[in-house]
């Protein structure tokens, strides 16, 4: 009898779309990351993909120092594999961008293929009362808001981590952003096996449709053949659904409260760890198995969590 078919699980731990007065629920401090991360580990994932906090007032930091309060703990307490943003937030550099995984080398790293709009002010409509003076111009500013990553700031996130031997979650948030990935393969300056990592539905990118599901994975196999995972990302509501969609199409998915506060109509998640339930039932219900985070390591060629430097 055939093993089942593995899926890789990452859990987006807390980022830089949803700001703390949106959700009770929401990891702010080192404490409270470092259990969401042990928590997410513990329902099924092999993967946590990690931002950190001002523990102050919830605000996205890139301060290497801020993720080392939670990193050394999560490490020492499970196997899960940990990767880093490159991302931050909309509102920071490139260079700031890098340092945490520049400085901590991690066994994976995110890194956007592109620069794009990323508007975050509709979410003005659904909040009103904030508890930090950051957080309302912080959405409502979104509308004149570049995400940048040039050709420049890629490669240079590629070449600067290169040394580390992290491997990058490679992230496409629209078509062309496959074909920015494609180049970065043809300059030699990203290494198979790629994980490729496509977002639906943020304001900004591709939609969230079946159609664009499909149109995404039917360009990605056209570019990277047998040489890459393809794992998916939905935003908000079209969490599950798009998760759903990428595992019976046989691709891998990412949750967590990054990407969705949701956990069903007007129903907040309590916590990571109950969308990575959801979705290895939704894994399990198609008899497959949610990876190990060895299992992960094997696939995708990490270089193991005792070469990282937290």
């Amino acid at each position: 009898m055939a093993k089942p078919r593995k899926v890789i699980i990452t859990c987006a731990v807390t980022g830089a779309i949803h700001t703390p007065s949106m959700s009770p629920y929401l990891p702010v401090t080192p404490d409270e990351i470092r259990d969401a991360a042990l928590g997410a580990a513990e329902a099924g994932a092999a993967i946590v993909h990690l931002h950190a906090r001002d523990p102050g007032n919830g605000k996205p930091t890139q301060d290497p120092n801020e993720f080392r309060k939670f990193l050394p703990a999560i490490k020492a307490s499970s196997n899960v594999v940990i990767n880093l943003t490159t991302g931050g937030a909309p509102t920071m550099g490139v260079e700031e961008r890098l340092q945490p995984a520049l400085q901590l080398k991690p066994e994976v790293a995110s890194l956007n293929m592109g620069s794009m709009n990323f508007g975050l002010y509709e979410m003005l409509g659904r909040f009103k009362d904030f508890k930090y003076d950051w957080e309302k111009p912080y959405l409502a500013e979104s509308d004149d808001r570049i995400f940048r990553n040039t050709f420049k700031d890629i490669a240079y996130i590629l070449e600067s981590c290169s040394a580390n031997q992290t491997r990058f979650e490679i992230e496409c948030y629209d078509i062309g952003h496959l074909y920015t990935a494609a180049h970065f393969i043809d300059r030699g300056l990203i290494k198979p096996p790629f994980l490729i990592q496509s977002v639906f539905g943020l304001r900004g990118g591709i939609g969230n449709d079946m159609e664009d599901v499909m149109h995404m994975k039917r360009t990605a196999d056209r570019l990277f053949g047998e040489d890459y995972f393809w794992s998916v990302l939905g935003a908000g509501r079209g969490q599950i659904p798009i998760a759903t969609m990428s595992t019976a199409m046989g691709g891998h998915t990412r949750v967590g409260l990054e990407d969705s506060l949701w956990d069903g109509p007007g129903q907040l998640a309590k916590s990571n760890a109950d969308q990575v339930r959801r979705i290895r039932t939704v894994i399990e219900a198609l008899s497959l198995e949610a990876a190990t985070p060895d299992e992960a390591r094997a696939m995708l060629k990490l270089k193991g969590g005792d070469k990282v430097a937290f």
